[in-house]
């Protein structure tokens, strides 16, 4: 007995904008949450009670690849199922959920011991029960992805964050410092876990089934060990950082790396949660591929280009008026990771490309290389501390990125050249906000307008200039938007659209 999976344009075309619209209101209320837990949280804890949750979470976000994706990816990535397939994969993840828990719990001691910080150790225990709750979920999520259920799973995110950010505000509002991060984490995956049990109605068997092992195993494994690459280069910066630097250097570098890269790591996987099943469904057609990725990392773009460049402007006085002086540190740190961020942010879909046609192997031979540059261009940066650190991850970036645009673009049988020619205007239009939004700032600086006062004109300012230079040099970027609404009202007209000439988007002025 077998489960298929066929979606006709239509369909397809309504699930992926229905998964659009859901991911974009979600996303906006995490963020939205997401940010104000975090600058309440720097306004009430000290860099070294942030640093000393992070010292815990670089090892939890580690681990959690072994309960997370592997297996369930490839769930999604098949066409058809197995009636064993479901429950396999769930009885996989838990046993390995209930042997990494335990795992946490004989570890914590060398882990304290490995930073020097005993107040590690319960930090880190705490955090190890949250791998056998995750697992727990996890196979149902997947379940969900495959079938693009977007609804159901946006607002279980939702009501999970905010259970997770109450938590973590109350936990730092009584004095107990990094316990606060701790239980924000574990609150957000209980209730995660908890929502998915009871929004979905398969339940797992007794029966487990080595040929669903065998038929999975194969892609599943690639993925896994790509996951696995991919936290640890994720992570050996704090690692790192915590360890030679110390916890507060830690905390400045973790709280940077939270305003930088984790908002946009955040609207990043809702994408890919959409289009690796979307993807997946169109592995025969790779100009209909093509088409799609090019349209979409263009819209990507148009969002992450000028927040990001806008940042690096008013990075200071973001960082006095919001963060507080406490965290002066964090400023340049803040101005280079922010390049760093816009880059990634532009491969967003670059490894569901690969993991749609099957090339795992592919993506895992470029996560061994993404996994050694970045690890050796950390190492060579600790010398000149947190700024060496930030400029030689930033410029790792840029090297490996482009070697991952070029396996993408050829494997849906386009030039890297053309990928990059379609976010010529985007790219123009936050340039030219950049260079303006720095010479108003360097205005009202010379005029002594208060820090305050200056970084909500900037941020208008901003804004209102970009919405004109992007109508005057990325006029596509209006008109993909006003696509997007059209075919929302009629869903029909969206197959067209998505297998419109990748060379033809390219090309758009």
């Amino acid at each position: 007995m077998s489960a298929g999976r066929a979606f006709s344009h239509e369909s397809l075309g309504s699930r992926i904008l229905s998964g659009l619209a859901w991911k974009a209101g979600s996303q906006l209320t995490l963020q939205v949450v997401r940010m104000v837990v975090a600058l309440v949280l720097a306004r009430l804890l000290a860099p070294h009670e942030w640093g000393l949750a992070a010292m815990a979470l670089v090892f939890s976000g580690f681990v959690i690849v072994f309960t997370d994706n592997a297996l369930g990816t490839a769930l999604i990535q098949r066409k058809e199922l197995l009636k064993g397939d479901r429950s396999t994969v769930f009885w996989i993840s838990v046993g390995i959920g209930l042997t990494l828990a335990l795992a946490g719990v004989g570890l914590s001691g060398p882990l304290a011991d490995f930073y020097g910080e005993p107040k590690v150790r319960p930090l880190f225990i705490a955090l190890s029960i949250g791998f056998l709750v995750s697992s727990l979920g996890t196979t149902h999520a997947a379940l969900f992805v495959r079938d693009m259920e977007f609804r159901l799973l946006e607002l279980r995110q939702i009501i999970a964050t905010v259970a997770g950010a109450v938590a973590a505000i109350v936990v730092a509002v009584r004095g107990l410092g990094a316990w606060a991060i701790v239980t924000q984490q574990l609150v957000e995956a209980t209730v995660s876990t908890a929502l998915l049990w009871i929004l979905s109605s398969w339940r797992p068997s007794l029966s487990f089934s080595l040929e669903s092992v065998r038929r999975l195993g194969g892609f599943a494994g690639n993925v896994f060990a790509e996951n696995l690459l991919y936290q640890g280069g994720r992570n050996v910066g704090s690692l790192l950082v915590g360890k030679v630097l110390g916890a507060a250097a830690l905390g400045t570098y973790a709280l940077s790396t939270n305003v930088i890269l984790t908002p946009f790591s955040r609207i990043g996987a809702p994408l890919q949660q959409i289009f690796l099943p979307a993807f997946s469904t169109m592995q025969d057609d790779p100009a209909r591929m093509a088409a799609m990725w090019i349209r979409v990392t263009r819209l990507v773009a148009a969002v992450a280009a000028p927040a990001l460049v806008g940042l690096v402007v008013v990075a200071p006085d973001f960082v006095d008026v919001v963060l507080g002086p406490r965290w002066a540190a964090a400023t340049p740190v803040i101005q280079i990771l922010a390049g760093a961020g816009l880059i990634q942010a532009l491969q967003t879909l670059n490894g569901e490309i690969l993991l749609a046609v099957n090339r795992s192997g592919t993506l895992l031979r470029f996560t061994i290389f993404w996994f050694v540059v970045t690890s050796a261009a950390i190492v060579l940066g600790l010398p000149w501390g947190l700024y060496g650190v930030a400029v030689a991850y930033a410029l790792a970036t840029v090297v490996v990125e482009l070697v991952r645009a070029r396996l993408a673009a050829q494997a849906v049988g386009i030039t890297v050249w053309s990928f990059v020619r379609s976010l010529g205007g985007v790219a123009q239009a936050a340039a030219s906000m950049g260079v303006l939004l720095f010479l108003l700032r360097q205005a009202l600086v010379a005029q002594g307008t208060p820090p305050a006062a200056r970084l909500a004109f900037l941020i208008v300012a901003g804004l209102v200039l970009y919405v004109l230079l992007c109508a005057w040099r990325a006029p596509e970027v209006g008109a993909e938007i006003r696509a997007v609404l059209a075919t929302r009202r009629s869903a029909r007209g969206l197959p067209d659209r998505l297998g419109e000439d990748p060379q033809t988007l390219a090309q758009r002025p």
